[in-house]
């Protein structure tokens, strides 16, 4: 019965994107201000909250990813959402600081089921070079829907910041269980098991993976650059609605609502990166490397001064304009980082080195997170979100050395 009711991938991709991101964007419009007020978390559990799910992520993200390789790409991603909202839904009945740690856990968990596995999928169904331009098309989608979201965390968290976050997580659990009658699963073909068992078939299929890896030298350079994006963001994503509460006199707009001026300054963002990520998308190649990573420089390079600056700077206009451009040129860089490492990927270990750049990024945050917890809880904030901003320039030192050997092998192909 069910089927019947199978709908395009394409389709799916993109209800998967605008779903979910619109519930997402809802649940983290008051997630930070939830575990800064209503649970009072101090700086330092803050920062371990974010450190907790990408120690998670770390854990699961390579198992987990290989599961999505040898077993079912489609059965991956849906057990990722529905743990995903489990994890969810126990942080925003428990405001308190191990309730909050144990939901980490769990949608960590979850989250590595769908990373990877999603990629690898939509990549399977639809073709390499129309998966590239269709995560633009995604993140697109995706930054409308979280319009949706966040204008809808206004209303629904107007008198309790926790109830987005329950609600937001009944409906992530929703999406999998869309996904069990709509997904279709008709590119995806196992590894080949041979006479191995599940686990030694599990590590044959990791080390296929990294033997990917190793033999492209520019990829390798792409996951080192994965590495400092991860050092340097749990300390800015955990901290800086704590900057900004801390610092300065927050204005109050509708009433007593301060979601309302948390949603608006999103909303603000989303907008401004939908038009900047329609123009990276009609003038960046998606297709070259080369053409990706010298967009990822500028990208790379804006984030760190944008970053560096939030931190210092006293006045509340100048603060905002900067939070606004580190939004605006993180959400470009992750479709395009994304089309970068998935360029001529095997089918078969597709998954895993997807879960590769994610593990990468989880233990960038794993070491960037505690590091950045105690500049905070020794110095200030301050000195945190400075301390992450400076973590991010060796990168634009790798995206460079990326690009180097893009342009030899463009060369070397003439």
């Amino acid at each position: 019965m069910f089927r019947t009711l199978k709908l395009d991938a394409t389709k799916v991709y993109l209800f998967i994107e605008f779903t979910a991101s619109a519930l997402f964007s809802m649940m983290f419009v008051t997630m930070s201000l939830y575990e800064a007020t209503v649970a009072g978390l101090t700086p330092l559990q803050l920062v371990l909250v974010g450190t907790t799910v990408e120690l998670s992520a770390f854990l699961f993200e390579i198992p987990t990813g290989v599961v999505a390789d040898v077993y079912s790409r489609r059965l991956s991603i849906i057990v990722g959402y529905f743990l995903m909202g489990v994890g969810f839904l126990v942080e925003g009945l428990f405001p308190a600081f191990l309730p909050i740690l144990i939901a980490q856990v769990i949608w960590g968990l979850g989250y590595t089921f769908t990373s990877g596995a999603t990629q690898a999928w939509i990549s399977d169904e639809v073709g390499e070079e129309k998966a590239n331009k269709l995560f633009m098309r995604a993140t697109q989608v995706g930054l409308v829907a979280s319009l949706f979201g966040m204008g809808l965390a206004m209303f629904v968290g107007a008198n309790n910041v926790g109830l987005p976050i329950i609600i937001g997580a009944i409906g992530v659990m929703l999406i999998a269980a869309a996904l069990i009658v709509i997904m279709p699963e008709t590119g995806f073909h196992p590894t080949q098991k041979d006479d191995r068992n599940t686990w030694q078939h599990m590590v044959y299929t990791f080390n296929e993976g990294l033997n990917a890896v190793k033999a492209r030298p520019r990829l390798i350079s792409i996951l080192g650059i994965g590495l400092f994006y991860g050092l340097y963001s749990e300390g800015f994503d955990r901290l800086w609605v704590k900057h900004l509460l801390d610092t300065f006199d927050i204005p109050i707009i509708f009433g007593n609502n301060q979601v309302a001026f948390f949603a608006a300054l999103r909303i603000a963002g989303s907008i401004l990166t939908i038009l900047a990520v329609r123009f990276v998308e009609k003038r960046v190649d998606s297709g070259s490397p080369l053409a990706i990573g010298r967009a990822m420089l500028i990208v790379t390079g804006l984030i760190s001064a944008a970053m560096i600056g939030f931190a210092v700077s006293p006045l509340l206009s100048v603060t905002l304009i900067l939070y606004l451009v580190i939004n605006i040129f993180r959400s470009v860089s992750s479709p395009l980082y994304t089309g970068w490492v998935n360029q001529k990927l095997d089918s078969q270990t597709r998954a895993t080195v997807h879960s590769m750049t994610s593990q990468v990024d989880a233990f960038g945050q794993i070491a960037g997170g505690p590091s950045v917890a105690l500049v905070a809880r020794f110095a200030s904030v301050i000195a945190a979100i400075t301390t992450s901003g400076f973590l991010l320039l060796p990168a634009v030192f790798l995206v460079g050395r990326a690009n180097k050997i893009a342009e030899e092998g463009e060369v070397s192909t003439q």
